[in-house]
């Protein structure tokens, strides 16, 4: 059986709202990432990186970063979350989940913030700001609606989500980002987003100092 290591509201979303979503058999394990500890001890053990998301795939075997989970999860699910290799959509969805890892998820993370890893401070949600609305604008213009791909959801949808829900966790406005304020509502009335919403209740902060 798969286990996800993850911590509320961080990436580790993505791949939990993928795997409910294709009704995979899986579990999860809440991780403190103050102590970086989980139930079983050490964290450090199963995740040297010392961060979400880890995806378990066998008692020994261990895969993190959240695009590659994200891929791995859609290669082993029945559904159509990943296009085959042979045609251009596949490539497409590999260029969004690295886009998204590189150019949205890190520079949404300012080094200087107190504590947790999303920008707390005025001048740090200034500067994320900053960083992040020239890129939010480029997926603006080329989302296809309702979903990145088009009509159908893939892999990349639920890396999307974890960006709005930022977006919404630290008060950044949609204006001029009509089509992804549209896809952020959509993705919340998906049944598998509503529980993973649910499942990991109040987002995670890491304490101040």
């Amino acid at each position: 059986m798969l286990r996800l290591f993850y911590a509320s509201g961080t990436s580790a979303m993505a791949p939990h709202i993928l795997l409910t979503d294709a009704g995979m058999d899986f579990e999860t394990e809440k991780v403190n990432l103050d102590r970086k500890t989980w139930r079983g001890g050490d964290y450090n053990q199963i995740n040297p990186k010392s961060y979400v998301p880890t995806l378990q795939i066998s008692p020994t075997k261990y895969l993190t970063e959240c695009a590659v989970i994200l891929e791995y999860i859609a290669l082993k699910a029945e559904g159509d979350y990943r296009s085959q290799e042979n045609v251009m959509a596949y490539w497409q969805e590999r260029m969004w989940l690295n886009y998204i890892a590189t150019e949205l998820h890190k520079n949404f993370i300012s080094p200087f913030r107190r504590g947790n890893w999303l920008p707390n401070t005025a001048d740090s949600k200034k500067l994320v700001w900053q960083r992040v609305v020239p890129r939010l604008r480029y997926v603006e213009e080329r989302l296809q609606g309702p979903w990145l791909m088009g009509k159908r959801f893939s892999m990349a949808d639920p890396y999307l989500f974890v960006m709005t829900n930022w977006m919404r966790r630290l008060g950044f406005s949609f204006d001029g980002l009509q089509k992804l304020r549209a896809f952020d509502e959509s993705m919340r009335e998906r049944p598998s987003v509503e529980e993973v919403l649910r499942v990991e209740g109040k987002p995670h902060s890491v304490t101040d100092g």
